[in-house]
């Protein structure tokens, strides 16, 4: 199935037609943002469109498309197979994801446990269509600074939202799985708690993670990498977007059980590292218990400059630079 194919999926039968020239630049396409009421608005190549019954157009087009709230819960119909029950775990979590590994994000009027956690999301009104693109070879310009004699540096990958953070550590997953010209192919362990970097539907990976990635999908952080480690044996446990000393305390549990590390992380420089992830806590020294340097070798920090993703710089454990700029 094409890509275009798994977008039309996406949308009813009486929809389907609306989206056909906007759909003839799918590999550009990298969101669709839906709310009732408002202009459906398209992203392609960064830059923000929306859509009229003749195609894609600009904001002061006259017959801009704003959805209805018949026709949005046509579409959340239409993915969960006109079954919401059935995808009611999902959605609690705030997003569903389909075939081809693309995510849909929602959000709606939340209804509370009795213990403050999130029950269900109803009256679903927004909806964030994230289109999912691989980037085989993304990994291609750092992999000779992750090995030594063929083993695997506990490596992290910081950079602010959107510079490509996850299709770069998805393509680390990848090549580590397979083998490379550094070492042979490793058993690896993903825990894909939001389910961006296997992108699993049904359980089955629709991106490329490698021969040898086993994946937890959906799966909080701190659980899975204990799971993955009594169940599956990795020799590298790779995990997004960590941000707490818990998750710390458990990459460090996965270090004292002989793996190594893969993770990534919001910032752009040690210090975020420091704030976001070690603040001080209760009793401690300001530092938090478990420190970057007790954890890591290598710090890749990924920047975006005129829409495109590149690697700023690369340190090792002591934060001295062993390489500048790179392509992503």
């Amino acid at each position: 199935m094409t890509k275009k194919e798994e977008i039309l999926r996406i949308f009813p039968d009486s929809l389907k037609p609306r989206w056909e020239q906007a759909l003839m630049q799918v590999d550009k396409l990298q969101e669709i943002r839906l709310a009732i009421g408002r202009p459906v608005r398209v992203f392609l190549s960064g830059r923000e469109r929306f859509l009229s019954d003749k195609g894609l157009t600009d904001y002061n087009c006259q017959d801009i498309w704003c959805i209805t709230e018949k026709e949005m819960d046509e579409i959340l119909q239409n993915v969960c197979r006109h079954s919401l029950y059935a995808f009611e775990n999902e959605i609690r979590q705030g997003f569903l994801t389909v075939q081809g590994g693309h995510r849909i994000g929602v959000a709606g009027q939340v209804i509370l446990n009795g213990d403050g956690t999130v029950r269900n999301i109803s009256h679903i009104r927004f909806m964030n269509i994230r289109v999912s693109h691989e980037v085989l070879g993304a990994a291609d310009g750092v992999m000779d600074c992750l090995y030594e004699n063929a083993s695997f540096f506990n490596t992290l990958i910081i950079a602010p939202p959107g510079c490509g953070k996850t299709t770069l550590l998805r393509d680390i997953v990848r090549q580590v799985s397979e083998g490379n010209i550094y070492a042979p192919g490793k058993q690896v362990g993903v825990v894909d708690e939001r389910s961006e970097i296997a992108g699993s539907f049904m359980g089955i990976p629709q991106n490329n993670v490698g021969m040898r990635t086993d994946v937890l999908d959906g799966c909080p952080k701190i659980q899975g990498m204990m799971l993955l480690m009594r169940s599956m044996a990795p020799a590298v446990v790779a995990v997004d977007e960590i941000g707490s000393c818990e998750d710390m305390k458990a990459l460090s549990q996965i270090l004292k059980c002989g793996s190594s590390v893969l993770a990534t992380i919001h910032g752009n420089s040690m210090e975020d590292v420091h704030k976001f992830m070690y603040m001080e806590r209760s009793g401690q020294d300001g530092r938090g218990e478990y420190r970057p340097e007790m954890i890591f070798d290598r710090y890749i920090f990924l920047e975006k400059k005129a829409g495109i993703c590149t690697v700023r710089k690369i340190l090792d454990g002591h934060g001295n630079v062993i390489s500048a700029k790179r392509a992503v």
